[in-house]
This record gives structure tokens, C-alpha cells and sequence, in this order.
């Protein structure tokens, strides 16, 4: 018995020791990867850099060793910066050794914002003579809104264009709580204030369902604007198309139609660029991708070793709700905008904004470094996909506002939602609770009973209190009187173009033209730009891949596009207290 055990222990002795070797090892080869994979890149005569939108895109890019390599379970998953492929457009559009950008997209995984900044930077990239050539086997809308920037737009014989309007689908959970036994307790202030409405209601109320008509209209209008002028098509004529979804018919519908311009296979393309790039017949088209061309020094570009500096502050995610690494954390982000206040090398501030909000208190936080920092140095907010009840808190008191055509902001609201689940414990599991309190309300507020009258009283005055607080900054920011923000607030959602016109928005612009208005606002001309707060050590989100995104990969993997009810639902027990959020999450189509 005692062999038995003496070699049973070694033999675990030595799978665990074989197991903290294998670590090191492959620890050691991702290293090594890495560092090669950092070392500076050039572009070789005659190339095109290749944009595919093969990945998600976001503000900014983690660094995240794991991105692009496969290692099973444990593959990162791979994401692109926005401020990234801005740089890398402006940047070929005087590299000598690209002659011009290949489109290939089917769809982009990026808001309608983002997508709109990236079509701008791709005209601005058409002033310098260069060509732009896209081509798609088929294109969704998004997709095919931004290639029509292209001076060819090429599409497979047997391709589509998907060109049918814009749509906005809801989830509502308040039928499927009901069979749970669980009760939302929801208490808000405005008519407009729809993100508890999925856990009250069956369907959109009449005052959600105009909010939502409103600004999915005005989005598509800035749409059709852009791909009217690009196409030489009218209004009218896009709309017929759109209505009668015909583009789902042969691709020669899309040829004759002038939604395209020429039917060709790959081989064919492959033939467009090599006359286009001067490349013989027998030789491959020099295409570097975006992930490679991020890497090739940028010699016109702001001074790296210039004093000067610009921080561009990205505020990305729901704000201190807990359900996400990729939240923003208000503490930390508060930081990062007291850190550059108090930079004397620092002349001015961008605030990227790309959130739907979260926890009010945490958008106080950051709202009061904010109009701490506009009273020292410009300040510009960069509004992206969505910035937008919390996300417009923190953007209040910035000296400009600033957002894209496509923008979702507003939502001047706030609400607070404690579940509960005595009904669910009690009734379908059969389990009951009993409580000790020293006090009248001490066991207040609990999600294990309803709240009393006194409570919800309580939570009802809090919830006044703070919208009087929140259209309080809000009209202090914009220099408006109180009343008048209150009757553009009330939760309601607004596209750009409407919250232009109630003065809660003043330019339209993305990161690049922020940056810009920040430089002139500071009488910078040698700048550079400082990226905050700054990005975690890349092997500490090596570790955090290695422990976390296998769990989150084989929940999306086995759930696929029910993943994102399978999140909200989550967010949603996560959410409480009160909150300054987005009615709800948008996917637009």
C-alpha cells in the first residue's frame, strides 16, 4: 500500500510539474511571437492596403498577445482600434508605396458611427489622387454604405446588395419573468425613459415607438444622402429599391440599377488591381492588411518626440454597472482625465465617448472631472456610436460637443430596477426567508419581498433628485435654462441631426476632426497625441485570456445569436440601484 501511494503521489507530482513546464513553454513561444510581431514593418513599391472588416472594430484596441492566434479554446479573439485604422487610412494617403485601398468587405462588425468615420477618412484619402476599389462577393447595408465611397464598386455575378432600410428589434423579457416568478420594481423619471419598458411591457410604447422612428429615419436619411451622392442616384429611387427589397433578385438588378458598377469574378479583380498597381501578370498584387500597416512607421504624421501633447481619453462600455472587463470604471477613467488636467504638457483633451451610460453616480464622478478639466484647458467631446444618458452626462461639460451624422445620443433619464424573487424562491422553489432588524427598515431594500410603500416612496425621490441633478449639469454645460432641458430630456433618444437642432450637440465630426478642433482650440503645431488611460500590461490580458475568454468563447460558440439576450439578461441582474442609461441596447440593421 504504501508503494502504492508513494508512486500514485509522485506520478501527481509529476503531471503538475509537467504542467507548470508546458506553461512556461508556451508562455515563452507567445512571448517570442509577440516581439516579433512588434517589430516595425515596411511597405514595398506599388502595394494597396487592404481593408477586409474581417474583425470588430472598436475605439481602441487592447494589447492583447493572443489576438490572431489559434490555440483552440483559448484563441484571441481579434479586434481592431478605430483611432488605428483612421491613422493607418491617413497615413497611406501619402506613403508613396501605396498606390491605392481595396475594400473587401461583406459586413462590418462596428455601430453606424463608426462606419461613417471610416467612409470619411476614406474620401479625405481620395484628395490625394489615389484610388479606392471595393468588391464583394455580397454587401450588407453597412457594407455597402461605406463602399460606395469607392471609385469602383465591383460585385459577384452571383452576389447581393442588401439595400431594404433600417430596422430596430426590441427583446422583451416581462412574459418570460412572469413564468419564473420574478417581479421588476421599477421606478423612473420620463416619459421616454424606456430601458425598463422590456420588463413592464409585451411591446414598445407609443412614446418608445416614436423615439425609435425618429431617429432610425433620420440616420437613414444621412444614408441615403451619402450614398445618393456617391451614386448619382435620387432619394426616391433608393427608397423604391429599399421598399421592394430588390436587390435581393439577381445581381444584375444591382448592375442596372446603378448600385454597382461592374459584375466580375475574383479572378477578374485580381486582374483590375494588378493594372491598377502596375504589377505583371505573373507576379501576386502587394496587399498589406491593416494589422501589418499599423506597424509601418508614419513619417507625416504627428511628431512622436514633439512636447506638446493631446490626450484623446476613450470612455467606451456601460459605465460602473459590473458585468463587463470592458466597461468604463469611473474611478479609473476619472483618473486618466485628472491625470491630464493637471499635465502642463497636455494643452487640450478629446473625451471619446462611445457608451450608453450606467450608474449615475459613477457618471457624477466623471462629469465633475470633466468641468474640472474644461476650466483649465479645451475639452472637446467625441461622440461615436452612441453617447447617450450617462454617456451624455460626462459629455455635458465639455467646452464642445461634437458628433457623427449617424450619432444615438440624449436619453436624459434616469430609473432604478431591484428584481423580486419571492415569488420564484417561495412558490416555485419552495424556499422562504425570515429576517432580524434592529431598526424599521433595516433589511431595506431586499430582493426577496416587495418594496413597501415607504421604500418605493424613498427610491421615487431619490430617482428626482437625481434627474434634477442630471438636467441640472446639463444645462449648466450647454448654457440653457433648466425647464428647456427638461423638456428635450425626459429619456428621450435623439440622432444626431435632432440633437444638433435642440442644441444638445454643436459640430459634426469624428476623432479626426476632434483632434483637430482641439490642436486649433490650443494653437498647437507640433503636437502628439497621447492615447488614455493607459492600456494594461499586454501578458497581464495574456493571463486574463487564458482564465476568462475560454468561458466567454464556448458560452458565444454554444448560444451563438442568442448570446446577446443571454448578456442583456445578466447585465439586467446585475443593474441596481439607479441608473442614467440607455432605454435600451441598439442593434440597428
Amino acid at each position: 500500500m504504501k508503494q502504492f501511494l508513494k508512486f500514485t503521489l509522485a506520478s501527481i507530482v509529476g503531471v503538475l510539474i509537467a504542467g507548470f513546464l508546458l506553461l512556461f513553454i508556451a508562455i515563452g513561444m507567445i512571448t517570442a511571437m509577440v516581439s516579433v510581431s512588434d517589430e516595425p514593418v515596411k511597405t514595398e513599391s506599388n502595394s494597396v492596403l487592404l481593408l477586409k472588416f474581417d474583425h470588430q472594430i472598436v475605439d481602441r484596441a487592447r494589447k492583447n498577445p493572443l489576438e490572431g492566434l489559434d490555440f483552440g479554446i483559448l484563441q484571441g479573439e481579434k479586434t481592431v482600434g478605430l483611432n488605428d485604422m483612421l491613422d493607418c487610412i491617413r497615413k497611406a494617403k501619402t506613403d508613396h508605396n501605396i498606390l491605392g485601398i481595396y475594400l473587401n468587405p461583406t459586413d462590418i462588425l462596428a455601430g453606424m458611427a463608426t462606419v461613417e468615420e471610416i467612409r470619411l477618412a476614406l474620401q479625405d484619402f481620395k484628395t490625394s489622387g489615389k484610388f479606392i476599389y471595393a468588391y464583394g462577393d455580397m454587401f450588407t447595408q453597412k457594407a455597402y454604405y461605406l463602399v460606395t465611397v469607392a471609385d469602383s464598386v465591383i460585385l459577384n455575378p452571383q452576389g447581393t446588395v442588401d439595400f431594404r432600410g433600417l430596422g430596430g428589434e426590441r427583446s422583451f423579457y416581462k412574459k418570460g419573468l412572469e413564468k419564473l416568478g420574478v417581479e421588476m420594481q421599477i421606478v423612473r423619471h420620463g416619459k421616454f425613459k424606456a430601458a425598463v419598458e422590456p420588463f413592464l411591457l409585451d411591446k414598445m410604447s407609443p412614446e418608445n415607438r416614436l423615439q425609435t422612428e425618429t431617429y432610425l429615419k433620420s440616420i437613414w436619411n444621412e444614408m441615403l444622402n451619402d450614398i445618393s451622392a456617391s451614386r448619382k442616384m435620387g432619394f426616391d429611387e433608393l427608397n423604391d429599391i429599399a421598399d421592394a427589397v430588390a436587390t435581393y433578385r439577381k445581381a444584375d438588378f444591382a448592375k442596372q440599377h446603378n448600385l454597382v458598377d461592374r459584375l466580375k469574378y475574383k479572378d477578374q479583380v485580381i486582374d483590375d488591381l494588378k493594372r491598377l498597381t502596375n504589377t505583371s501578370q505573373k507576379d501576386d498584387v502587394r496587399a498589406m492588411d491593416i494589422y501589418k500597416y499599423i506597424k509601418v512607421p508614419d513619417m507625416n504624421g504627428p511628431k512622436s518626440l514633439a512636447r506638446k501633447k493631446i490626450a484623446v481619453v476613450y470612455a467606451s462600455g456601460d459605465i460602473d454597472t459590473g458585468t463587463s472587463d470592458d466597461e468604463i470604471k469611473s474611478e479609473e477613467l476619472s483618473k486618466a482625465i485628472r491625470e491630464a488636467r493637471r499635465d502642463s504638457s497636455i494643452r487640450a483633451i478629446v473625451l471619446r465617448i462611445n457608451s450608453p451610460g450606467g450608474s449615475a453616480y459613477g457618471s457624477e464622478v466623471i462629469w465633475r472631472e470633466v468641468k474640472l478639466a474644461a476650466q483649465v484647458k479645451p475639452v472637446i467631446a467625441s461622440m461615436g456610436d452612441v453617447a447617450a444618458s450617462g454617456g451624455y452626462y460626462i459629455a455635458c461639460a465639455a467646452d464642445t460637443i461634437m458628433a457623427d451624422r449617424t450619432t444615438i445620443t440624449g436619453s436624459i433619464g434616469i430609473f432604478g430596477m431591484i428584481p423580486n424573487f419571492q415569488n420564484l424562491l417561495t412558490n416555485k422553489l419552495g424556499i422562504t426567508q425570515d429576517v432580524v432588524t434592529t431598526n424599521e427598515h433595516s433589511d431595506m431594500i431586499s430582493v426577496t419581498r416587495p418594496m413597501t410603500t415607504f421604500e418605493r416612496d424613498l427610491m421615487q425621490q431619490m430617482i428626482e433628485d437625481g434627474y434634477d441633478t442630471f438636467i441640472s449639469r446639463v444645462a449648466d454645460g450647454r448654457k440653457m435654462d433648466k425647464t428647456a432641458i427638461d423638456e428635450i430630456g425626459q429619456g428621450r433618444v435623439w440622432a444626431a441631426p435632432n440633437a444638433m437642432e435642440i442644441k444638445l450637440v454643436d459640430t459634426y465630426g469624428g476623432l479626426t476632426e476632434a483632434i483637430e478642433l482641439a490642436r486649433k482650440m490650443a494653437k498647437l503645431d507640433n503636437y502628439r497625441i497621447v492615447n488614455l488611460p493607459k492600456l494594461k500590461d499586454p501578458f497581464d490580458e495574456l493571463m486574463k485570456e487564458l482564465t476568462g475568454s475560454a468561458k466567454a468563447r464556448f458560452m458565444k460558440d454554444e448560444l451563438g445569436e442568442g448570446y446577446k439576450y443571454y448578456e442583456q439578461l445578466k447585465g439586467a441582474v446585475a443593474r441596481q440601484g439607479v441608473l442614467a442609461r440607455l432605454p435600451y441596447d441598439i442593434a440597428i440593421q
